[in-house]
This record gives structure tokens, C-alpha cells and sequence, in this order.
């Protein structure tokens, strides 16, 4: 499946890149910790995805890029989690998002076949018209009956409550935390199938307020050009119209650790280097990171990520 891969970007010109696996520098997000280590000056941090070394790259002008690499987030341990694991990202410079997902949708398929045909398997029914590109409101009403960007939060509180989603005791919750609480239990779930059968879906126009680092429409409703593959309910990867102005990273960064401070007072340095190549000018770029050991289960028909790692966590 590796050799499909490579051979799939060397058909389209992407050039494979190494970057660093341990640096002083870490992308900020709210919902991700990375693994810290202690050096004689300062802490280091085990990368969780290969982005801002190779939007460095991007910058340098390597052109479009790919990587397969390691990649490292604490405390993730599940059936389809691993604190050490796989990541397949890729840079695609002057392309938009909706091009990423059609060649999204072509290196999945061409990866699964490989991988079926190597392991004598049949390969997946997906059928030859394109895999669905459903709207994040869309996707609300479908499933729940909600006009998610005029909901109030009242609303979308009462909607959790019927479910039966679990909600902590305390405050309020802030809005994007019951979204995406709702879109965790009642919505994701049922993505990527239809009749019980597998059915690949892409969701896209996440609220602006969840755009991470994807660029967001000017227009109202307000839409991050994020997307995200699902098949029968389990995430393959997110691709973002990539954000290319360092002042809002900036911004951005700094909202994610107030996120990280509210509720634990934890904070992140950033990724200074990568703040100052995007000063110097970060093309205009989409890219997509996808979690490739979920790919080998998808091929190989399986439940757990441990059965696709030789050493899953519980066995190093």
C-alpha cells in the first residue's frame, strides 16, 4: 500500500519529503497533546502531524509535497487509536479544497485496491460514481432535524439531552463543544454508509469557528474550507484549504491556548518558524493529512487498529 502510494503522488509530481519527527516548535490545538520531552533547554515536543515543517517547504519553494511519517499524540489509545501512528499529508500548491477531495477520493481508492489485492481480498463496493460530499449542515438536518447555524445554543443543548449524549456537569457549554458532541455521538456514526453498506462520504463547510487552519468564506453563513472522509463511520483524514496569512495564525494560535488554559491551564509555544516562513509567503495551497494505518484496516477488513501494527502500544 506504501508502494501505491508513492507511485500514485510520482504520477502527479508531488515530491517526497522528510521532515523532523522532534522539534521546539508545535502546532497549537486546543484538543491535542502532544508527547513533551525534557532537554537542557527547554522541552521539545514529538511532532503530531509533519504540517509546519513542510509548509516551511511550501514556503522554500519545494512545490507540491508528500510525506509518509511518524506521528506522535498522548493519552490516544482505542480501537482505532495509537499515540504512535502512521500519517500520510500531502501539499497540493495552487490547488483549491474541492480539487484535494477528488484526489482524495482517487488515492483511496487506489491504495485499498492495492492493499486488497496483495491480501487476496475482494475490494470494497463503492461503486464507480463519486464518493458523497455532504455540508456540515446538511448533515445536521439529515440527522437531526437542525437548522445547525440559526440553532441557539439552548437548542442544541435540548437536542444532546434527547439523544442521550453524555454532557459534563458545570457551566454552559461552550457552543463549538456541544457541536461537536453532537456531531461525535449522533452524527459521525452514520457517515460513510447507507443501508448498512460501506458508502464513502466527504463532510465540508465546517462553521468558520472550526476552520483550525483551513482559509473561511467571506459570505454568511460563515464556512471553513475543511473537509473530512468517513467511511462507515470512521475518519480517514481532514484536508483544509490551507490558511496563508500569519497574522490570523497568529490569532488562531492564540485562541487555541486560551482554549488549553480554560481547561487546564496547559499552554503551547507555536510554531515560531513557521509563523516567519509565512511572512516570507506561503503559497497558495490545500493539503490533507490521513491516518494511514485506518487506510490498511479499510484493506485488510479489519476492527482494530492492533491488528494492523506489528507493536500497538500494549505491546511495546
Amino acid at each position: 500500500m506504501l508502494s501505491a502510494v508513492r507511485a500514485f503522488f510520482g504520477q502527479r509530481g508531488y515530491l517526497e519529503v522528510e521532515t523532523p519527527c522532534l522539534s521546539r516548535d508545535v502546532v497549537v490545538d486546543a484538543w491535542l497533546e502532544p508527547m513533551r520531552l525534557r532537554q537542557s533547554d527547554g522541552d521539545w515536543y514529538l511532532q503530531t502531524s509533519p504540517e509546519a515543517f513542510m509548509k516551511r517547504l511550501l514556503a522554500s519553494g519545494t512545490g507540491s509535497i508528500f510525506q509518509v511519517s511518524r506521528v506522535f499524540r498522548s493519552g490516544e489509545f482505542g480501537a482505532r487509536h495509537n499515540p504512535e501512528f502512521t500519517m500520510l499529508e500531502w501539499y497540493g500548491v495552487g490547488t483549491g479544497w474541492l480539487e484535494q477531495v477528488r484526489l482524495t477520493e482517487q488515492l483511496v481508492r487506489a491504495v485499498v485496491q492495492a492493499g486488497c489485492a496483495d491480501l487476496g481480498r475482494a475490494e470494497p463496493e463503492w461503486g464507480a460514481a463519486g464518493f458523497a460530499v455532504t455540508a456540515y449542515a446538511d448533515a445536521f438536518a439529515r440527522e437531526l432535524g437542525l437548522s445547525v447555524f440559526s440553532a441557539t445554543d439552548e437548542e442544541l443543548l435540548r437536542a444532546a439531552r434527547e439523544r442521550g449524549v453524555p454532557i459534563p456537569d458545570g457551566p454552559m457549554m461552550a457552543r463549538d463543544e456541544l457541536l461537536n458532541l453532537l456531531l461525535g455521538f449522533c452524527i459521525e456514526p452514520r457517515l460513510g454508509q447507507r443501508g448498512g453498506a460501506e458508502s464513502p462520504e466527504f463532510l465540508c463547510d465546517y462553521p468558520a469557528t472550526q476552520a483550525a487552519l483551513a482559509v473561511t468564506t467571506t459570505t454568511e453563513p460563515r464556512v471553513a474550507r475543511r473537509f473530512e472522509l468517513y467511511i462507515r463511520g470512521v475518519e480517514l483524514c481532514n484536508g483544509y484549504e490551507e490558511l496563508t496569512d500569519a497574522a490570523e495564525l497568529r490569532r488562531r494560535d492564540g485562541e487555541q491556548n486560551q482554549k488549553r488554559a480554560a481547561v487546564d491551564g496547559s499552554v503551547l509555544p507555536g510554531a515560531s518558524h513557521l509563523l516567519r516562513a509565512m511572512e516570507f509567503g506561503l503559497p497558495a495551497c490545500s493539503g490533507v493529512a490521513l491516518g494511514f494505518d485506518r487506510l490498511v484496516m479499510i484493506a485488510a477488513g479489519a476492527q482494530q487498529i492492533a491488528e494492523v501494527l506489528p507493536f500497538p502500544a500494549d505491546r511495546c
